[in-house]
């Protein structure tokens, strides 16, 4: 559909996102169709955009949920999806989650370390449960990424090499308390190169058929998430390229594929619409000032991650290099840097896309900065499904004890 954002700008406010459904919706059912034939669960990375009624309309296509805290397995049972469809993942978990996780009678719980496998086993114990666990394998695999979204080396803190996998499959296999049911590897995010996917699934399968000669089950064979989306001009992998990778990856093997994809289900799918505040020159340095910050939309700060702008305005000046920033007060607070705009002035819009993944859900209070309203257009309506954050909200958890002096 055809998204008025000067529209909802005016009805919501503004910094706002904004979120097709109707595009996350084709990109999930486009990514299944690709595994037609085969076994498959997509459980979506709940951490890449955790609004309710996101998680809900992938819950209502029969999606799992991918889950890196107990907090993310609460909202993916609230937002409808099925306990036996959710996976609990993340190097550090609390017995006190590990517990919740298990009297929840999840999917799996995705264990990363001998440490935590140890700690899954006394909960599951003192529960009188049997935990289902799969083991994060870290194929030690270039993922060719960002060296903060890449997961599968072996400096890196996620998963445990292949030696240490058996020596845990076969702990687990002879604990009364522990049924490792499921395999997984990660190795990355924003993932555009199909060689380093197809190679770590390579390994994992051949250390499936090794501990299949054991007589360890595993029926689960999870592939982690990681596929790249387009910001600028990335070469995407094609999906029928993916599936057709991973199935040939464990041909011969009766597994069930799961993915946990998360990025590209949603990223391309949602905007941030933010309104110019003013411009000011520094000499030569031109600064269009906006509404929305570093709070809003960490991505550029943090990663100097590159979004497509959209200006909405009726100027029609002469183009010229701007920096967009925002009021919070640090240096790093720029949500694109060096792009081509027309002037602007107060009150004009500026679209900030591909915002729908690690936006909203990376957002802060820095600065005491309410975070935004959030609103999904679908089948040609849009509804609010977050409010704006009001300064009450913000400071409500808080106690000030004042002394007489």
């Amino acid at each position: 559909m055809k998204i008025d954002f000067k529209e909802l700008a005016k009805k919501y406010g503004t910094p706002l996102y904004v979120y097709d459904f109707d595009y996350m919706k084709e990109k999930y059912n486009r990514l299944k169709s690709a595994f037609e034939g085969s076994k498959s669960l997509i459980c979506y990375a709940v951490k890449a955009n955790s609004n309710l009624s996101v998680i809900n309309l992938f819950a209502r296509l029969g999606s799992g949920a991918d889950c890196v805290s107990i907090g993310e397995v609460k909202r993916a049972l609230l937002a409808g999806v099925k306990p036996y469809k959710i996976i609990f993942s993340g190097v550090g978990k609390s017995d006190e989650e590990i517990k919740e996780a298990l009297e929840a009678k999840i999917l799996m719980i995705n264990v990363e370390s001998e440490a935590e496998l140890k700690r899954v086993e006394a909960v599951a114990k003192e529960l009188e449960v049997e935990a289902r666990i799969s083991i994060r394998v870290n194929p030690d695999v270039d993922a060719k990424t960002h060296p903060y979204i890449s997961t599968g080396l072996k400096e890196n803190k996620f998963g445990v090499d292949i030696d240490m996998a058996k020596r845990m499959y076969i702990y687990a296999k002879n604990s009364p308390n522990l049924d490792p049911v499921g395999i997984h590897f990660h190795i990355g995010s924003q993932l555009t190169q199909l060689a380093p996917i197809k190679e770590a699934a390579l390994i994992v399968a051949d250390l499936v058929r090794s501990l299949r000669a054991i007589d360890i089950d595993i029926r689960f064979f999870d592939v982690g998430g990681g596929l790249g989306v387009r910001y600028d001009n990335e070469e995407l992998i094609d999906e029928k390229e993916y599936a057709k990778a991973i199935k040939e990856a464990i041909k011969g093997l009766d597994l069930t594929i799961v993915m946990e994809p998360g990025r590209y289900l949603v990223a391309n799918g949602g905007y941030l619409v933010t309104k110019v505040l003013y411009e000011k020159k520094n000499k030569d340095k031109r600064f269009v000032i906006v509404d929305a910050a570093m709070n809003d939309l960490l991505r550029p700060s943090l990663y100097n991650a590159s979004h497509q702008i959209e200006v909405i305005t009726k100027s029609t000046g002469p183009l010229s290099k701007a920096d967009i920033v925002g009021p919070i007060c640090e240096s790093g607070d720029f949500l694109a840097k060096d792009v081509l705009l027309p002037p602007l002035k107060s009150g004009d819009l500026i679209i900030i896309k591909s915002a729908g993944a690690y936006g909203f859900t990376m957002s802060s209070n820095y600065n005491t900065r309410p975070r935004a309203a959030e609103v999904a257009c679908e089948e040609g309506e849009c509804r609010l499904i977050r409010k704006r954050e009001e300064f009450d909200e913000l400071v409500a958890n808080e106690r000030l004890f004042l002394k007489d002096r």
